[in-house]
């Protein structure tokens, strides 16, 4: 799916007449959130676009496919930020793409500041995506892993 910047939609907003709203928001659906869902088809379109199945990335993110079905589909909502962060490693989310994820789940974007999360940004910018090197990175330098041995 190809991306608007919110700027861009934030000044043709300025020009939008109340009688327009309802043919504007047709014109820009492809760009906009879809309500409870807009977790889950954007997760989708990320996917689709790299040609990944939703199965792989739970296989790769370590999740059974009933669960990590739940959990994209929003039937269930996980308090663990670290599961979508799998599940943005899972489908070879880049940074952006993680981050964007991360804000429609409800979670804070990966943040240049956090000790634990810039490892996590070196990794995807570096496009680590297997988790066990991930967590290898994160336990060498002193932080939980994504997965965590109970």
């Amino acid at each position: 799916m190809e991306e608007i910047r919110t700027q861009d939609l934030d000044e043709m907003l300025k020009g939008v007449k109340v009688e327009e709203l309802t043919s504007f928001t047709k014109d820009i659906a492809q760009y906009i959130e879809r309500g409870d869902k807009a977790f889950y088809y954007y997760v989708k379109d990320v996917l689709d676009s790299k040609n990944i199945q939703l199965k792989e990335m739970y296989a790769r993110a370590d999740v059974s496919e009933s669960y990590g079905s739940k959990i994209i589909s929003m039937v269930k909502h996980t308090k663990d930020r670290d599961l979508i962060i799998r599940f943005c490693l899972g489908g070879h989310f880049n940074l952006d793409e993680t981050n964007r994820a991360l804000k429609l789940y409800g979670y804070s974007p990966l943040y240049s500041k956090n000790k634990r999360d810039v490892i996590i940004i070196v990794a995807i910018n570096n496009r680590c995506y297997q988790i066990s090197d991930v967590n290898s990175m994160l336990i060498d330098a002193g932080f939980d892993a994504l997965i965590k041995n109970n």
